[in-house]
């Protein structure tokens, strides 16, 4: 990735940073930031009762990088982790990032248009920087971002995928209109939670279209993702295949007219 001379800094806001166990991790991007002339108001790192061992070597590269550690004596989950990072912040705008992802060329100038986005259009929440696939509706606006488009009438179920945990850019008054993150469940289940909230309080995102070209995520042996999925997820037997999807309709749908979140 190429390096400018230009420090991009963005004093409206704060990066929340989410971590457990993979302080080698945090600290590549952390550093990958900072070779990109990215420059925020406040670096919060929310962790969430990682070892001794990461703790520690998460204080020595403290005086190298400027940031807030907000950790916890117990481990409450994806959701306590994201809910006490966000509550921290005190800029208009969070930026989120999980500790596996580092910037690629580009960043700055992609966040920067995301960043004005949300200040030319104040109907819109969320601005989206990754996914693992393009969402499905899309209607292009500009800078290379389109609007994403919900209607419960759309084919298929990746149109429920709103909302993510991958890196966004939203408004910190979020919690004021969705709600807060679901606490004391799995990951898959808090980001499904807030994919329905999202979705039923109106939420509106852009997402930026070439979406793996704005950060990366890696997984090295060293620090392998803490996420892990069950056998059913997973499996691509052909009646388990299909077992899911028919679950997925009815979860999805469930979860949209019949279930609080």
């Amino acid at each position: 990735m190429e390096t400018t001379t230009k420090v991009e800094y963005f004093d409206d806001i704060t990066l929340m940073i989410t971590h457990y166990n993979r302080s080698k991790s945090l600290e590549r991007l952390l550093f990958e930031l900072k070779k990109a002339n990215c420059a925020f108001k406040e670096i919060i790192i929310s962790d969430d009762s990682s070892s001794v061992e990461h703790i520690n070597y998460i204080d020595s590269i403290s005086n190298q990088y400027d940031f807030k550690l907000i950790s916890t004596s117990i481990n409450k989950g994806l959701g306590n982790n994201l809910n006490k990072g966000l509550d921290a912040v005190k800029t208009p705008f969070t930026l989120y990032i999980q500790e596996d992802f580092i910037p690629l060329e580009g960043f700055a100038q992609n966040l920067k248009n995301g960043h004005s986005l949300l200040i030319e259009r104040h109907d819109f929440d969320v601005v989206r920087f990754y996914a693992y696939e393009k969402y499905p509706y899309l209607k292009p606006y500009k800078y290379g971002f389109s609007e994403m488009l919900f209607k419960w009438w759309y084919p298929g179920l990746n149109k429920f995928a709103l909302y993510s945990d991958h890196p966004h850019l939203k408004r910190s008054t979020y919690f004021q209109k969705f709600g807060r993150y679901i606490e004391g469940t799995s990951g898959d289940k808090t980001e499904f939670g807030m994919m329905m909230s999202f979705i039923k309080n109106g939420g509106k995102a852009f997402f930026f279209d070439e979406h793996k070209s704005v950060l990366e995520q890696v997984n090295s042996s060293s620090e392998p993702s803490t996420m892990h999925r069950n056998m059913w997820r997973n499996s691509d037997n052909f009646f388990v295949r299909h077992l899911r999807t028919a679950y997925r309709y009815v979860n999805c749908y469930s979860g949209l007219y019949l279930r609080k979140f």
